[in-house]
């Protein structure tokens, strides 16, 4: 007796338990995974602490100390998803058989049970994200060096050749030395995912959404021919008017060079608006230009999209918010500036983690980030392992939801414009907005379909570049603006490639952000064209988006859907009732004219 106390000093009286009695039974299988779950939340805490510290000070050190403490927790969670496995077959109340299955498909990164490849994999990891983070282009020597927000800002606003050539092939030169860590990285990541019974490190990944992982890939599939007219039509529209401003660099009926698109990765086209608006169609307002005239300053900017939140009925954001939040970039230090909310300790230590340039982009960005801190902040009372969005996919929609609220009418409300542009001019609105939105859905494919084909197999380290270009000229229409051969590594230019952050969650939320935004300004009585309703200080939508936050992962997607969209099923429909308007504008432009490439 004095061994087993002494023992459970140490471990949980669970632990001895499932140590002892061969036979699981149901009640173990609940002490088990409510232990696991204290357990794994004080080490996450942990990592997620030092994570912060190498975020915002990238050192080799803090690097080192990151990666130690992401390893103990993963391989923390990697053993006990592998105990786990113990009680599969046996009849648990709901609450119990979810936590365990949670807990099996919690991890984007399984280490191996070998502590040597463990350790190498984690700092791989660690490596790959920060060799991203401190990133230059330097043409001619040191003291020319730019980093990823100079070289952005570069591809946003130049609209010289040359120019945009250079500095989105100096960008993606960055990412070649990550491209050796990279294949060791899936060798070491699929090995981890097999030992936790998963084909590859990607099945991993797909197996997350509540349905077998071969019936979410198709319902991506069904998704995307939902939009794909619009994105085309879209496609065709932009690269005609590039025609006219680039002459024969923009091919008549290919694919548009990467470099001339406004974005570092051709994900949204936004920035390129002022060479492509429509004739007579100007919105009424430039969004950065209001944002100046108003003198606004980053804390403003945030205080903006902590209103929308408070105006639904939502509690304002926690003082320590404000104290521990990285919110311009540092001039003693590199930092990764890549815009992020970080759930500190699964309470109320919450952040924001963002390099803010007062423009409209970044406007719309903290409203983006917020929406995952007031999630964070509404599932806070679930049990640990249920504190997280129904799918990773929701995470990111509920920020861009409320960002489609910022309409004309809600800037009048905050005293930016006198009154909203006549709604003859929404074309043009529109337009600048399926240009953030439609012109990111292939994007958001491309990324994970090219790390599956990777994981799985199909695609060699001697194919990874020429593949890449492969997807995105097959789904975006896009084509690099510089020969490529294998000696570059394109897609690690990405952050969420370099750091191993999947990335199917993004094309969900475009998704879903819709499909919100059409439920919730159902309940707020908006009964003009969905393109121009704003919840804005509605209660009653704010309640409704507040009782499907709380639910956290507590129960399946389709559940947390339903709740806000009376719907279990995924509808992109929502996309083309918004841009309905559009749709019919832009063909009418594409009349004659090649469609596709």
């Amino acid at each position: 007796m004095k061994i087993r106390a002494a023992l459970c000093a140490v471990l949980s009286c669970a632990a001895i338990a499932f140590a002892a009695d061969p036979k699981p039974t149901p009640e173990e299988a609940r002490k088990f995974i409510n232990d696991v779950e204290q357990k794994l939340l004080l080490l996450n805490v942990d990592a997620g602490r030092a994570d912060w510290i190498k975020s915002t000070y990238i050192t080799d050190d803090t690097e080192i100390i990151s990666a130690k403490l992401d390893e103990k927790a993963i391989s923390a969670t990697v053993d006990y998803a592998k105990k786990a496995t113990r009680f599969d077959g046996l009849k648990l109340d709901s609450v119990t058989e979810r936590k365990i299955k949670l807990l099996k498909l919690s991890l984007t990164l399984a280490t191996p049970v070998d502590p040597k490849e463990s350790e190498e994999l984690t700092r791989i990891t660690s490596s790959m994200e920060g060799t991203y983070g401190k990133g230059k282009y330097c043409p001619s020597g040191p003291d020319s060096c730019k980093d990823l927000e100079q070289l952005s800002k570069i591809i946003a606003d130049s609209r010289d050749p040359q120019t945009l050539k250079e500095a989105w092939a100096g960008w993606h030169a960055i990412a070649r030395p990550i491209r050796k860590d990279f294949v060791r990285y899936v060798e070491l990541a699929n090995k981890g995912a097999r030992q936790l019974g998963f084909k590859d490190n990607g099945a991993m990944w797909r197996a997350k959404y509540d349905m077998p992982p071969d019936d979410f890939a198709r319902e991506l599939d069904r998704l995307w021919e939902q939009v794909k007219p619009l994105y085309l039509s879209l496609h065709a529209y932009v690269r005609n008017r590039l025609r006219e401003k680039y002459g024969d660099a923009v091919p008549a009926t290919g694919a548009i060079p990467a470099d001339l698109l406004g974005n570092m990765w051709a994900q949204d086209w936004d920035n390129i608006y002022p060479l492509i608006a429509p004739p007579n169609s100007d919105p009424g307002y430039d969004l950065t230009e209001l944002l100046k005239k108003r003198n606004t300053d980053w804390k403003q900017m945030v205080k903006y999209g902590e209103g929308f939140f408070t105006s639904l009925g939502f509690a304002p954001l926690p003082g320590t918010f404000w104290e521990r939040s990285l919110f311009v970039k540092p001039r003693d230090r590199d930092v990764v500036c890549h815009a992020s909310a970080w759930d500190i300790d699964a309470d109320t230590d919450v952040r924001l983690k963002m390099c803010i340039q007062v423009t409209g982009e970044d406007f719309l960005t903290v409203h983006h980030e917020l929406g995952h801190n007031f999630y964070q902040l509404a599932y806070r009372n679930q049990p640990p392992m249920f504190r997280d969005s129904a799918n990773d996919g929701f995470h990111e929609a509920v920020g861009d939801t409320i960002a489609l609220s910022i309409t004309p009418e809600y800037l009048v409300k905050l005293g930016f414009l006198d009154k909203a542009p006549d709604p003859s001019q929404d074309i043009g609105l529109l337009l600048h907005k399926a240009l953030e939105k439609i012109a990111f859905l292939p994007f958001g494919l491309v990324i994970d379909q090219w790390r599956w084909k990777v994981f799985s197999g199909e695609i060699k380290p001697d194919q990874y570049n020429q593949t890449w270009w492969q997807l995105r000229q097959k789904y975006q229409g896009i084509a690099p603006p510089v020969d490529r051969s294998e000696a570059d590594f394109d897609p690690a230019a990405k952050y969420h490639v370099a750091a191993n952050v999947p990335y199917m969650r993004y094309f969900l939320a475009d998704i879903l952000q819709f499909q919100f935004h059409r439920a919730l300004s159902q309940t707020a009585g908006c009964t003009g064209p969905l393109n121009r309703c704003s919840i804005y200080s509605n209660k009653a939508a704010g309640a409704k988006l507040e009782s499907m936050l709380s639910m956290g992962c507590s129960r399946p997607w389709q559940e947390a859907l339903e709740k806000i969209a009376g719907t279990r099923q995924m509808d992109a429909t929502a996309i083309r009732d918004y841009f309905a308007p559009l749709q019919q504008w832009l063909d009418e432009q594409n009349k004659g004219k090649p469609v596709g490439w």
